[in-house]
């Protein structure tokens, strides 16, 4: 992504779909670990009325998870003013999340089975566990994203 594309932190696009069931917003959050939590509320602020609780709490879950992976092994929460972009698009019963960083050149997304007795390690493992659909990429201008879809 272009330096003049790059979405300013706390701003949210939304284009207008013709049935309030479905939509798509993106929001740009600081690298760091506030932005969880904050990502989670304004997930939940956009899709709470229009998904069931169980799909609902799925995404957030999720969410959250690819968010903490996001900024604890990427150059997004690692380097000084590192960003975080969110896209959420939910459309014909579907829930597609994409959590783009800054990439990472010592780590790379990778689901790993956790120890019972683990503090960590489960965010893939959950997402591909729960999610119907996930997977990653990298592009050298935009960074690395991790997606996943839900059904909603």
């Amino acid at each position: 992504m272009r330096p003049e594309e790059r979405i300013r932190p706390h701003a949210v696009s939304e284009v207008p779909c013709a049935d309030a069931r479905h939509g798509s917003w993106r929001r740009e959050f600081p690298g760091e670990e506030s932005s969880v939590p904050a990502a989670r509320a304004w997930a939940h602020g956009l899709l709470a009325v229009r998904l069931a609780p169980p799909a609902l709490d799925d995404v957030l879950l999720l969410l959250s998870e690819v968010v903490t992976n996001a900024v604890a092994h990427s150059d997004s929460g690692r380097t000084a003013g590192g960003r975080v972009t969110v896209h959420l698009t939910h459309d014909l019963g579907v829930v597609h999340v994409e959590v783009t960083d800054d990439g990472s050149t010592t780590s790379t997304p990778a689901v790993h089975v956790p120890d019972a007795d683990s503090d960590g390690g489960r965010g893939l493992w959950l997402v591909d566990l729960l999610a119907t659909a996930w997977g990653s990429h990298h592009d050298d201008e935009a960074g690395r994203s991790v997606w996943f879809q839900v059904p909603g």
